[in-house]
C-alpha cells in the first residue's frame, strides 16, 4: 500500500509514522488518567491500517489523518484527539502561508504522482510539459486565493463541484472552438505577424491548416475541431494546377490528341498530392508540441454534405478516403511499429448516401468500419438524429463532445464555425444524492449546488468579459472565431448565444441509485433520471432568459476528476454498497461500466438521456477485437445512424515495446494494492516500454492514467 503525501509525491506506507503521531499527541496530554494506553494505541495504529487497505488505493495524508481523529474518539479519549486535531490544524496554517513550492519542486523531480495521472496525453518529465504544469500551479494558487468566492474554492476541493481548468483560469482563456478554417484559408490570416494567404494547392491548404491548429491549441485550452470539408475546394485547385503542368509537358514532347491519358496522369499526380496533404495533417499533428506541452487536441469533421456541389463532393470524399487509409494504418513509433495515435480524433458523418449497402459513397462506412475495428476511431454522428435535435443542422462537436446549440446571422443563416465554449463547471451529482434525506430532499439540495455552479460559472463569464481581442490575435483578430479590431473586447461574443458555457454533470447512475434503489436500466430509474436531467435544463433556461448567457448542460468527460469526485464522497459518506464503493464515479449519464447489457439496448437507452444533454455528450460500447468480424461493426454502425445522434465503439489496441506483443495489455493488482499494466506475454509493467490505448472520455488516452480511471478502465464489460 501506498500514501500519497501534500506534495503530490508518492511513498510506502509506514504505519510507524502513524504510531508516532498518536504517541506525540498522547505525550502533549498532562493529565495520565486521560493518555492511551499502549496496547490501545496499538489497536488504533492496526484499525487505520485495516481501514487504509480496504481503499484499495493509494490513501492521502488527509485521509489517513481523519481516520486516526475517528479511531482515537472511537476509543474514547478526547483529550488526545483534541491535541491532535490542534497539531493538524497548526501545521495547515503553516502550509498555506505557502501554497506551490512543494508541488512545484516535487514536479520538477519528476516524483509528483497526482500530476503524472492528470493528463494521460501528457509527459510530466518533459520540459514543457513542467513549465506548464508550473505556471498552472501559480494560476490554481492565485484562482484560489484571489480569483474565485470562498464558497466556490470549499465546493471544489470538498468535490461537491469541479471548477475544470482552473490552472489557466487566471489568463483570460476559454475552453473549445470550432475553427472556422474556411474563412481563413479562403481570405487569408496571420500567423505570428506574418501574412498568410490563400493557399494554390491542396497540399499547401494542409500545410497550412496544421500551423493554424498549433496557433489555436496555444491560444486557448481545451478541444478545437476542423472540418475537411474546407480543405475540399482546394483539391479542384491543385487538379487544374496539374493538368496545366500536364499539358505544357505533352505539348512539349509534341504529343497530340491525348486529353485521356492527360486526366489519367492529372489524377495519378492528383492523389499524390493528396496523399501527402493528409499525411502532413496526420504527421504534424502528432509531433507539434504546443505551448502545454502536448500534441494538439483537433478533431477532424469528415461530413460529405458539407460539400457545396457534386465535384467538391467527390473530392471531399477522396480526402476522406485517404484519412481513413492513414489512420488505419497508423503511426510508427521509436520501434518502427504501427501503433494507434492519440489524434486527431476522427468524427464520421453518417448519412443517407453513405449508410446504404450499394449507396455512392458506402465504400467510406466500410473504410470507417475497419479503421474502427483497428485504431478506435472515427466516432460516429448520425446526420438524421442530429438533424431532429440541432433544428436541422449538422456539425461538429468542439473538441472530444463540446457542443453548441443553433445560432444564426443577421441574415437568419446558422453559423456554427468561428463559435466557442467559454468554460465548464460539473456539479457531483452523487454528493447531492448522498447530501439529501430523502427523495423530497434532494430536489432542495439539488437546488442549492445547482446556483452553487451557477455562482461559478458567472466567475468563468466574468472573467472573459472585457478581454481584449490582442490576447489572442489568431482566435480574435484573424479568423479563426473572428475579425475583430486590435484593442476590440470579445464582448459582444459572449453573449445572445453565439458561445455556450457549460453545466457538467456526473455520476448521475448512482445518484440515482442512492436515492431509489434503481438502476437507470430500469423503469423507474430511468424516469428519475431523465428527470433530473430536464431540471438541468430547466435551470440553464431560467439563467440563459435572465442573462442572456447560452448555458446548456455538458456530459462531463471526467478524467482525473472522477477518482477526486470519488476519494471526497468516501470521505464524507463512507462506503455505500453501488454508490461510493469504487475508486470512480460514472461518467455523466453513461450506465455503469459493469452493468451487463447488449450494445443495442445501451445505445437506445441513453439516446434518450443525450437528446437532453445539448451542451454535449456521447456513448459508447466497450466491444472486443472487432478486426475479424466488420459486419458486426456495420450493424453498430448503422444503429447509430437510426437511434442516437453521437456514439463510439472502444476497441483494444496494444503493443509491448518488450517482445513485441500485439493484443490486449492487462490491468493486474501488485503488492502494494496498486493498479498496474502487464503484458500478458512477457509480464513488462514498464509503462514507458508499452503502447496502451483505450479511450476514457471521447477521446484516446494512454497508459498513465490515475488508479480511479484505471479501475474503471479495468472494470468495463463487454457490450457486444
Amino acid at each position: 500500500m501506498n500514501v500519497i503525501k501534500r506534495s503530490g509525491k508518492e511513498v510506502d506506507f509506514d504505519d510507524n509514522k502513524i504510531r508516532q503521531a498518536i504517541i506525540k499527541a498522547n505525550n502533549s496530554v498532562k493529565d495520565l488518567t486521560l493518555c492511551l494506553t499502549d496496547d490501545e494505541i496499538e489497536k488504533i495504529v492496526k484499525s487505520v491500517v485495516s481501514k487504509c487497505d480496504n481503499f484499495g488505493r493509494a490513501v492521502n495524508v488527509e485521509e489517513i489523518q481523519d481516520i486516526v481523529e475517528e479511531e482515537i474518539m472511537r476509543m474514547g479519549s478526547y483529550r488526545v484527539s483534541k491535541n491532535y486535531i490542534t497539531y493538524r490544524y497548526k501545521r495547515e496554517l503553516i502550509r498555506k502561508s505557502n501554497t506551490t513550492d512543494d508541488h512545484i519542486l516535487t514536479l520538477i523531480e519528476g516524483q509528483n504522482e497526482e500530476v503524472k495521472q492528470e493528463n494521460s496525453n501528457k509527459n510530466p518529465t518533459v520540459n514543457s510539459v513542467q513549465r506548464d504544469y508550473m505556471a498552472g500551479e501559480v494560476s490554481k494558487d492565485i484562482t484560489k486565493r484571489f480569483l474565485l468566492p470562498e464558497d466556490v474554492i470549499e465546493a471544489h476541493e470538498n468535490g461537491l463541484l469541479h471548477f475544470h481548468d482552473s490552472d489557466y483560469y487566471a489568463q483570460h482563456m476559454h475552453n473549445c472552438d470550432l475553427v472556422n478554417l474556411e474563412d481563413m484559408l479562403q481570405n487569408g490570416t496571420v500567423i505570428s505577424g506574418t501574412m498568410i494567404e490563400k493557399p494554390h494547392s491542396f497540399s499547401t491548404a494542409c500545410n497550412i491548416a496544421t500551423q493554424i491548429i498549433a496557433q489555436v491549441a496555444s491560444s486557448q485550452y481545451g478541444g478545437q475541431s476542423i472540418s475537411l470539408a474546407h480543405l475540399a475546394p482546394f483539391v479542384d485547385i491543385s487538379r487544374k494546377k496539374i493538368y496545366k503542368d500536364v499539358l505544357e509537358e505533352f505539348e512539349t514532347l509534341g504529343i497530340t490528341n491525348a486529353e485521356n491519358k492527360i486526366k489519367e496522369i492529372v489524377e495519378k499526380r492528383l492523389h499524390k498530392e493528396i496523399t501527402k496533404g493528409i499525411q502532413t495533417i496526420q504527421y504534424q499533428v502528432v509531433t507539434l508540441m504546443t505551448t502545454n506541452g502536448q500534441a494538439p487536441f483537433i478533431t477532424e469533421f469528415l461530413y460529405l454534405n458539407e460539400a457545396k456541389n457534386e465535384r467538391e463532393k467527390d473530392d471531399l470524399a477522396l480526402i476522406i478516403e485517404e484519412t481513413l487509409i492513414q489512420r488505419t494504418r497508423g503511426i510508427k513509433n521509436e520501434q518502427g511499429i504501427w501503433i494507434t495515435p492519440a489524434f486527431p480524433k476522427i468524427i464520421y458523418v453518417l448519412e443517407e448516401d453513405n449508410i446504404k449497402e450499394g449507396s455512392k459513397y458506402y465504400y467510406l462506412t466500410e473504410l470507417a468500419a475497419k479503421c474502427t475495428a483497428k485504431r478506435l476511431v472515427p466516432d460516429y454522428i448520425s446526420e438524421k438524429i442530429m438533424k431532429q435535435l440541432k433544428e436541422g443542422s449538422c456539425f461538429p462537436v468542439m473538441g472530444c463532445r463540446s457542443a453548441l446549440n443553433p445560432w444564426y446571422d443577421e441574415n437568419g443563416k446558422p453559423k456554427y464555425y468561428g463559435r466557442f465554449n467559454q468554460g465548464v463547471v460539473t456539479i457531483n451529482l452523487v454528493d447531492v444524492a448522498c447530501s439529501a434525506q430523502d427523495l423530497n430532499d434532494f430536489w432542495k439540495v439539488f437546488d442549492e449546488r445547482l446556483e452553487l455552479c451557477h455562482k461559478a460559472l458567472r466567475c468563468r463569464h466574468d472573467r472573459l468579459c472585457g478581454t481584449p481581442s490582442d490576447v489572442a490575435p489568431i482566435l480574435w483578430q484573424h479568423g479563426a472565431l473572428a475579425r475583430l479590431k486590435p484593442g476590440e473586447k470579445i464582448d459582444k461574443l459572449l453573449y445572445g448565444g453565439y458561445s455556450s458555457i457549460s453545466l457538467g454533470y456526473a455520476g448521475l447512475w448512482e445518484s440515482v441509485y442512492k436515492l431509489i434503489g434503481k438502476k437507470l436500466t430500469e423503469q423507474a430509474g430511468q424516469e428519475l433520471g431523465l428527470e433530473i436531467m430536464k431540471y438541468m435544463n430547466k435551470k440553464c433556461e431560467e439563467w440563459k432568459k435572465v442573462e442572456n448567457i447560452a448555458y446548456s448542460i455538458y456530459g462531463t468527460p471526467l478524467e482525473s476528476t472522477t477518482y477526486k469526485f470519488a476519494k471526497c464522497l468516501q470521505k464524507r459518506f463512507g462506503i455505500i454498497p453501488g454508490v461510493t464503493d469504487k475508486n470512480y464515479i460514472t461518467n455523466s449519464y453513461h450506465v455503469h461500466v459493469t452493468e451487463p447489457i447488449n450494445a443495442f439496448d445501451k445505445l437506445k437507452l441513453e439516446s434518450t438521456f443525450q437528446s437532453l444533454s445539448s451542451g454535449g455528450a456521447i456513448s459508447y460500447i466497450e466491444v472486443p477485437n472487432m478486426q475479424n468480424n466488420i459486419e458486426a461493426v456495420l450493424s453498430v454502425i448503422k444503429f447509430i445512424y437510426n437511434n442516437i445522434m453521437y456514439a463510439e465503439l472502444n476497441t483494444k489496441s496494444d503493443y509491448c515495446q518488450c517482445c513485441g506483443y500485439t493484443g490486449e495489455i492487462q490491468i493486474i493488482t501488485d503488492k502494494n494494492n496498486k493498479l498496474i499494466w502487464e503484458c500478458p506475454n512477457c509480464k513488462n509493467r514498464d509503462q514507458t516500454k508499452m503502447n496502451v490505448a483505450r479511450r476514457t472520455c471521447g477521446y484516446i488516452g494512454t497508459q498513465f492514467w490515475n488508479q480511479g480511471r484505471t479501475q474503471e478502465i479495468k472494470e468495463r464489460v463487454l457490450h457486444l
